[in-house]
C-alpha cells in the first residue's frame, strides 16, 4: 500500500510520497456529549512518516517545508491549504481524501541515533466551518473518478504492512 500527499499553499507545494509516508490515520471526529448527530465535525489526518536525507544527488524530501508550515502564524492565510491524500494497493485507488482550509495542530519531529536520519508526526485537520468541503473518492482503479461527497464520514485506520 502506498501513500502520496500533496499541500498546496499560496507559495508553495509540498509532496510526500510512500517512501516518506508509513501511517495515515483519518479521524472524523463529533463531540461526544451528544445524543444525537452533531453538526460541530472536525476532519482530521495523521500521517506518520520517514525523514529522508538528500543522497546521491537526489533531493531531499519536503519534510522541512512541513515544518516551516507548522510555523505559520494563524493571522496569516498562508496557515490555512489544500491537501489531497491519496492511498494505492494494488493500482487501485482506496481513498482519496481531498480537504480544503487544512492547518497544522501538530508537528513533531523525532530523531535518534539508532533509527536512520528520523521520523515526524503531522496532525492537520480542516477548519470546522469548512469542513462539508471535504471529499472521500475511492474504489476505482488509479486516475479514474467515482466522486462520494457529502457529510457522512466514518473513521478509518489505514496502516502500511511491514515487507
Amino acid at each position: 500500500m502506498g501513500f502520496r500527499l500533496n499541500v498546496k499553499g499560496q507559495t508553495e507545494e509540498i509532496l510526500l510520497d510512500k517512501e516518506s509516508i508509513l501511517d495515515v490515520r483519518y479521524i472524523s471526529e463529533t463531540p461526544d456529549d451528544s445524543n444525537a448527530r452533531a453538526t460541530d465535525l472536525s476532519v482530521i489526518l495523521e500521517i506518520k512518516g520517514k525523514i529522508l536525507a538528500a543522497a546521491g544527488g537526489d533531493a531531499e524530501d519536503d519534510t522541512r517545508k512541513v515544518a516551516r508550515w507548522s510555523l505559520v502564524p494563524s493571522e496569516s492565510s498562508d496557515a490555512y491549504r489544500q491537501a489531497s491524500l491519496e492511498i494505492i494497493s494494488a493500482g487501485q485507488m482506496v481513498r482519496k481524501i481531498d480537504m480544503t482550509n487544512v492547518f497544522v495542530v501538530d508537528y513533531i519531529e523525532e530523531y535518534g541515533n539508532q533509527a536512520g536520519t528520523g521520523t515526524f508526526m503531522l496532525k492537520n485537520q480542516a477548519e470546522k466551518r469548512k469542513g462539508k468541503r471535504s471529499s472521500i473518492e475511492g474504489g476505482y482503479a488509479h486516475r479514474r473518478h467515482n466522486r462520494i461527497t457529502g457529510d457522512v464520514f466514518e473513521k478509518v485506520y489505514f496502516q502500511r504492512q511491514s515487507p
